[in-house]
């Protein structure tokens, strides 16, 4: 039976874990107080795992002369956490953040006036999902729906969130400099959706109409949300596969990709 070497075993820490590990440490020793992480480790054999380092510090007088503690092994605690977490704020059909992941977002990008002078949000509605449901079956929509996740996601690689919210609805949030670049934003969303094909390369015959709200023009979230969605109807009523772009004077300006 070999001594435990404290050397070799920080080694086995995943580089963060390391950094939390030493900061904590160093702090407890300085405070003369204990600490808990939990840490990644990766075993000799290669495989990640996780464990909960709870430890104090041990003084005589007011001299820190060693830390004792213990390491308990939590990976099926974390894997079980990580799941359900998972669940809570992603969309299984599309593997997109689902409308509770959006809406923390969202909420959490319109809390500064900085943050919010350049936030932009879009609302996208596909259009002809509806029939393609109704023609081919649920599985041909759900298919439907995945092919224009992939698409958004694809061609929106700098967005802050892409995210289904629901049903055939999809939101992004991006940052741009002006209306202009949200208009350029918003028109390559509706040429991409337009284009998309399936995995056999045929056209799926959906399209998307698209609503955007310069954040920087309201007060609060549920403004910005109202004036997108207003814009975004009135892409749908201005003849669909189109933008509107939503002004603070409640006037929205509807654009054909």
């Amino acid at each position: 039976m070999h001594p435990l070497n404290r050397d070799e075993t920080v080694k086995l820490y995943t580089e963060r874990s390391r950094i939390e590990l030493t900061m904590l440490r160093d702090r407890a020793i300085k405070d003369r107080s204990g600490f808990s992480l939990d840490a990644e480790i990766v075993t000799a054999k290669g495989n990640h795992r996780w464990i909960r380092i709870t430890a104090t510090v041990e003084c005589e007088g007011d001299r820190p002369v060693r830390i004792f503690g213990m390491k308990q092994d939590i990976t099926a605690e974390k894997k079980l956490f990580d799941e359900i977490r998972y669940l809570a704020e992603y969309d299984l059909l599309t593997s997109l953040p689902n409308r509770v992941q959006f809406q923390s977002t969202f909420e959490t990008l319109c809390t500064t006036e900085a943050s919010r002078q350049t936030v932009v949000l879009f609302l996208i509605d596909l259009d002809g999902f509806k029939q393609v449901n109704d023609r081919l079956g649920h599985q041909a929509g759900d298919q439907c729906l995945r092919v224009a996740a992939n698409c958004m996601r694809s061609v929106l690689g700098s967005a802050e969130l892409v995210a289904r919210i629901g049903g055939d609805e999809f939101a992004v949030l991006h940052r741009c400099g002006s209306s202009d670049e949200a208009a350029r934003i918003a028109s390559t969303i509706v040429a991409a959706l337009a284009a998309t094909t399936d995995e056999n390369g045929r056209h799926i015959g959906i399209g998307g109409s698209v609503g955007v709200a310069l954040a920087a023009g309201y007060q609060a979230s549920k403004d910005i949300f109202a004036a997108a969605d207003g814009a975004l109807y009135a892409a749908k009523s201005g003849g669909r596969n189109r933008f509107s772009l939503a002004h603070p004077s409640f006037a929205s300006q509807t654009n054909a990709a």
